[in-house]
């Protein structure tokens, strides 16, 4: 009894001090917000420049080199340095004595100040979600290396993780690369920069690079700092393997093996000549730094990467940027590459194995035997040329004077002439399309259909969404057209307790959207804004604040009947449906998916915008997504058991929610299977009355006769076995489900609906009253062969609707542009009709 007595006071200890902590959590975030928004009403300090490297790792990379250069620039001394640290106690040290100098712990209040106040931003990676650059301060991003492997898109599911670096990027008044390669592969294309930035984009060199070329006392004091590594003064090797997995925050813990490989090199080289020493990335080095078996070769973390390659007489490497780097020296660089095969197809390389300037060994006695072929015969002739050519595209520009060419143009404003990198000029229109939640139903799958469908020769196009790490939110992020720029939204608006309040209670000033824009779009411009989901209140306005653009809101339903339907009791939708519309008058368009609900809402939302702004633009259809995904292995076994010559299948897709309304194609289902035993139907899809259909389906008896599939990431497969598509919604705009069910060559039968005609193109189906009785009926109507699959001409209409959707957004129509004349005076028509109204 005690025991048991003791176990639960136990557990409810842990459960109280989990709801403390995450109160205290709480509050420490709210009092870190109340602090930044103080800050940011705060005059900025001229003479204030924040350096973060490595997101506060150390004194590191680039903003260390430049940090070293404004210290001993005598027309500079009147700046006053702030370091963001993780742990700033170590450093403190060095600079206890000046005045000039201080820390600030990353996270902290201070450093929110610092960030919020200083005039001069200086990252090597990115600012956090927060962040958001003033309108007066300089941010200079210099990235930390010239990549060797895959960055940014160009990686394997690369969008979802450049959330914050695009982010950063865009919001830069200067890009430093280090060299063209770099500006090109990297920033341009990895990072989908070309045409969207709007800074300058420097090639000056690399300052960190000049820290390789050590002055007698910078190299004394480097030696001292790695005495205990290298009793004697041996030659260095030094083995900077750079981090391995899927994400810089959680890299792989592969020290054991490093350490096993450095073994093996040492054991095939003559050591009382060579020491071979350990640099980590900053990804793993607190992994390394708590291993006592790393101590012996351990570079210590806070002394610059670049120094120790001043002292370093051979790199070992394998896929790091630090090679690049390395170059400068002339010295021999020998590339270890154990997983190049696996490497090169998770991960990428820019540069073929055969364009590296060294030898590329698979094992660590390959590597061993190099070094000795170096200790005989010093450099290798075999890489001569290809050390030079790699020398002249890498580091040509770096001579040891790259930071003084950097502060004097972002310190002292000079005209960068030959050192800038120019982009061509922008020949695309741009766009950026807000996609609403990503959630999987009508309006995700129209908005993915639309990106594949328009020109992208022609338009540059953006798009928006909230990060989410959802598996079904992921999935339809990985189905955006590898050709869109992604903008997915991360951490929230800027502001203390009193600007959160303004904002529920819908009366935060035009200010605070002005700076959220920029906060997730830095200096982006579009010359046409869209929000292509137009059910919520919060991005109808904030795109309302993006610099001067045509604007564009998606009507995909009746709004107006939303707004005022019940859901669960209550009217849900009614509080943020009218806050949008009063937005309205403010867009240059209001975009409905078809004429019929063009023509409804016009009538419906006339005090809230002239008939005039009311216009159609067709959802467009993505053929070969629909039908590359039927032709995949179904995700589920009863897509398998569908196509029976005996059975005949019914399949309905779409959200389980009201006004969907399966229960009255469930009970229609049950008045036909009474009749015909060998019939079946299939309901895809998930949502908050599953549970309540469930029970439907069982006191029906049905449980044999009916599935539910939940939701499915690819319902094309169940679509293509079934033989009838059925929609028994109580209201629809334009849905999706039926274009795609046509695409199949299924028979669609539906129930009634305001815009049925426009839903179903040239007369397809067959549309039945909204009754069970009415859906048994055309159900059976199928059984009877009474409703058969039109031929569907889906690349017609595929013109018509992306021709609609470039004139919806106010896009001038090209000379050239074609498309199908019938559709296209219809469509005349039909906007002729709701200005006469």
């Amino acid at each position: 009894m005690l025991t048991t007595l003791l176990s639960v006071l136990a557990r409810w200890s842990l459960r109280q001090r989990r709801r403390l902590a995450k109160v205290g959590g709480r509050i420490r975030r709210a009092l870190r917000y109340e602090a930044h928004a103080y800050w940011r009403s705060r005059p900025i300090n001229p003479h204030a420049v924040l350096y973060e490297a490595f997101n506060g790792s150390g004194l590191l990379c680039n903003p260390e080199a430049l940090f070293r250069e404004l210290q001993k620039t005598p027309d500079q001394a009147q700046l006053r340095h702030i370091w963001a640290l993780k742990n700033p106690r170590a450093a403190r040290r060095e600079f206890r004595r000046d005045r000039t100098v201080r820390f600030v712990k990353t996270g902290s209040r201070a450093y929110y100040r610092a960030l919020a106040t200083s005039r001069y931003l200086i990252s090597n990676a990115t600012f956090p979600p927060q962040f958001s650059k003033r309108v007066g301060q300089i941010y200079l991003n210099t990235w930390h290396g010239t990549p060797l492997k895959h960055m940014g898109y160009d990686m394997v599911d690369g969008a979802f993780g450049t959330a914050n670096i695009v982010r950063n990027f865009v919001s830069a008044d200067y890009l430093l690369a280090a060299n063209p390669f770099m500006a090109r592969q990297m920033y341009e294309r990895a990072y989908k920069l070309d045409g969207i930035f709007q800074g300058r984009m420097l090639l000056a060199g690399y300052p960190r690079i000049d820290r390789q070329t050590l002055c007698a006392t910078d190299s004394l004091g480097a030696r001292m700092r790695l005495a205990q590594l290298n009793p004697g003064g041996r030659e260095i090797v030094l083995y900077a393997p750079t981090w391995k997995g899927a994400s810089f925050a959680h890299p792989d813990d592969d020290l054991d093996a490093l350490l096993d490989r450095v073994r093996q090199i040492e054991a095939g080289i003559d050591t009382s000549r060579y020491v071979v020493l350990l640099k980590t990335h900053q990804a793993v080095h607190a992994l390394a730094a708590g291993r006592a078996d790393l101590a012996r070769v351990l570079v210590p973390n806070d002394l610059p990467t670049n120094v120790v390659l001043g002292l370093a007489g051979i790199l070992v490497t394998d896929y790091s940027s630090i090679f690049f780097d390395f170059l400068a020296t002339g010295l021999p660089i020998v590339f270890f590459t154990p997983d190049l095969a696996d490497f090169e197809q998770n991960r990428g390389l820019y540069l073929d194995p055969a364009e590296l300037p060294g030898p590329v060994c698979r094992t660590a006695a390959e590597v061993a035997a190099v070094i000795g072929q170096i200790a005989d015969h010093g450099r290798l002739p075999a890489f001569t040329e290809r050390y030079r050519i790699a020398q002249h595209d890498y580091v040509g520009q770096d001579d040891g004077a790259a930071s003084a060419r950097v502060i004097d143009i972002v310190f002292r404003g000079a005209d960068p002439g030959s050192l800038l990198h120019e982009s061509p000029a922008p020949a695309r229109t741009s766009v950026l399309i807000y996609l609403g939640g990503m959630k999987p139903n009508g309006i995700t799958s129209a908005a993915l259909n639309l990106l594949a469908a328009i020109d992208h020769d022609r338009f540059d196009v953006s798009v928006a969404f909230a990060k989410s790490s959802a598996p079904a939110r992921r999935a339809n992020q990985r189905l955006i057209d590898p050709r869109v720029r992604q903008f997915a939204r991360i951490g929230g608006m800027n502001g203390g307790l009193k600007q959160r309040l303004a904002r529920r209670y819908r009366c935060a000033p035009a200010t605070a959207f002005t700076a959220e824009f920029t906060r997730c779009f830095g200096a982006s411009r579009f010359d046409h804004v869209v929000d292509f989901s137009g059910y919520g209140p919060f991005w109808a306005e904030l795109l309302l604040h993006s610099p001067p653009a045509v604007r564009s809101i998606w009507l995909h339903n009746d709004l107006a009947a939303d707004a005022h339907r019940n859901i669960g009791g209550a009217k849900r939708m009614l509080r943020g449906l009218t806050e949008t519309f009063a937005r309205y008058d403010r867009y240059d368009s209001l975009v409905s998916v078809s004429p019929a609900l063009a023509e409804i809402n016009a009538e419906a939302l006339a005090a809230h915008a002239p008939r005039s702004k009311f216009t159609v633009a067709h959802n467009t259809v993505d053929v070969e997504r629909i039908l590359n995904g039927a032709a995949a292995e179904p995700a589920m076994e009863t897509a398998d058991d569908l196509d029976t010559p005996e059975t005949t299948t019914f399949v309905t897709i779409g959200r389980l929610s009201p006004e969907k309304n399966q229960a009255r194609l469930i009970r229609a289902f049950a008045l036909v299977h009474a009749r015909n035993p060998l019939t079946r139907l299939v309901i895809v899809g998930g949502g908050p009355l599953q549970a309540e259909l469930a029970d439907l389906i069982r006191d029906l008896n049905l449980g044999a006769a009916i599935t539910l599939t939940g939701a499915l990431v690819n319902p094309y497969p169940v679509l293509a076995a079934a033989d009838c598509f059925v929609l028994s919604s109580d209201y629809e705009g334009a849905p999706m489900v039926i274009l795609e069910a046509l695409v199949l060559g299924r028979a669609v039968v539906t129930v009634a609906f305001a815009s049925v005609h426009d839903a179903l193109p040239d007369a397809a189906g067959l549309v039945v009253p909204q009754t069970d009785a009415g859906l048994a009926a055309g159900l059976t109507a199928f059984l009877c062969g009474e409703v058969v699959a039109s031929v569907f001409d889906h690349e017609a209409y595929a013109r018509r609707a992306v021709a609609e959707f470039y004139r919806a957004i106010g896009v001038p129509e090209e000379a050239d542009e074609t498309s199908d004349l019938d559709a296209e005076l219809a469509h005349l028509e039909a906007i002729e009709r709701l200005s006469q109204r």
